[in-house]
């Protein structure tokens, strides 16, 4: 595992947490930095899973970030305190999340790449020939049907992904790889997170 900054001493902590309070988005990323080693210290409770380190640290960042951007200082606790919780939280919701669709026969196994170097699933080339599952579900089914079930039923960072992977707003389509450099996390993740959100989605738009 690589090794990650020292955490800040806790008057430097107030300081980046004051500046970003005032808006410094650069305070913000000094926060998460110099809290990592707390993400990695978690992730090893998690070691033996069968998950890659790199992907579950990957994932508690995403909990420590939330952290970050809502931690309240006046309640008297230090950040780390709160952060743990949050990681935690992320990474036990990950968990869940994997064990709930363990089960379930998935046409998302993947059988190659593309010249992108992006996953290809069995699902792609079956009894279609449209673009991916996404189009076929937006073909089959009325689009303000599919708009308000992206709210209703997908977690923020699951629609954010199909809504960059599918250009769903601006009509711009991102590779996976972009999305992952975009919201700081692996490719391999972002590929799970696509995969467990248009499952969610197929539920609503049956087979015919």
């Amino acid at each position: 595992m690589k090794t990650f900054p020292q955490p800040l001493e806790a008057e430097e902590e107030q300081y980046y947490l004051q500046r970003l309070k005032e808006g410094d988005g650069q305070a913000r990323d000094i926060l998460v930095e110099r809290n990592l080693r707390l993400v990695a210290h978690i992730v090893k409770k998690y070691q033996g899973t069968g998950e890659e380190t790199e992907d579950l640290i990957s994932i508690g960042t995403i909990g420590l970030i939330k952290a970050v951007t809502t931690f309240d200082s006046g309640k008297g606790s230090r950040l780390a305190t709160y952060a743990a919780r949050c990681v935690e939280n992320e990474l036990l919701m990950y968990f869940r999340s994997k064990k709930k669709t363990a089960r379930e026969t998935s046409y998302y196994d993947p059988i190659g790449t593309d010249k992108e170097g992006n996953e290809i699933h069995l699902l792609d080339i079956m009894e279609s020939s449209e673009r991916d599952a996404f189009s076929r579900v937006c073909l089959k089914e009325d689009s303000r049907k599919l708009y308000a079930l992206l709210r209703k039923i997908l977690t923020e960072r699951e629609r954010t992904v199909l809504v960059m992977r599918y250009g769903l707003y601006n009509g711009r389509e991102y590779t996976q790889r972009e999305v992952a450099a975009k919201l700081g996390i692996s490719r391999s993740y972002i590929s799970r997170i696509e995969k467990n959100a248009l499952l969610k989605l197929r539920e609503y738009f049956p087979e015919e």
